[in-house]
């Protein structure tokens, strides 16, 4: 019971810095750092995230069933390799027809992994809602 109630004030306080953080960039019309702030707060609550969803999935898991570390496994490997895909595709040049300050390669290339990512886990999201209403539509057949 304890811990559902550090659980629940700790969403409260989350969401509480979340809102205060996007009215502070509202009030200052996402100028000066306002942006690089919200960016770290996103990437702290992602962080915090993945890390929540892998040690509660290892605590509970282990726990409930064993067999579960497997999957698991599979599914951090499996997440890691979309990475490296992504990695490996990413070109890492200049946009066309940018004239600003010169980025670094290594910004280029993590940008465009990125954006590699962004489409690959988008056109799965896609393609799982159409797999899906077929797989529904077939299933309501029988």
């Amino acid at each position: 019971m304890k811990l559902n109630k550090i659980i629940k004030w700790g969403m409260v306080a989350l969401i509480v810095v979340s809102v205060a953080l996007l009215i502070w960039g509202f009030s200052n019309d996402f100028g000066g750092n306002a942006v690089d702030v919200l960016l770290y707060w996103t990437y702290c609550m992602i962080g915090l995230a993945v890390f929540s969803w892998v040690v509660i999935g290892l605590i509970v898991g282990t726990k409930n069933n064993p067999k579960s570390l497997l999957k698991i496994g599979a599914i951090l490997v499996g997440v890691a390799v979309l990475c490296g895909l992504a990695w490996l595709l990413a070109k890492g040049e200049p946009a066309l027809g940018y004239s600003g300050p010169a980025i670094s390669g290594g910004t280029l290339k993590l940008t465009d992994t990125i954006l590699n990512l962004t489409y690959i886990v988008g056109g799965a999201a896609i393609l799982a809602i159409v797999v899906g209403e077929i797989r529904m539509a077939i299933a309501s057949r029988k």
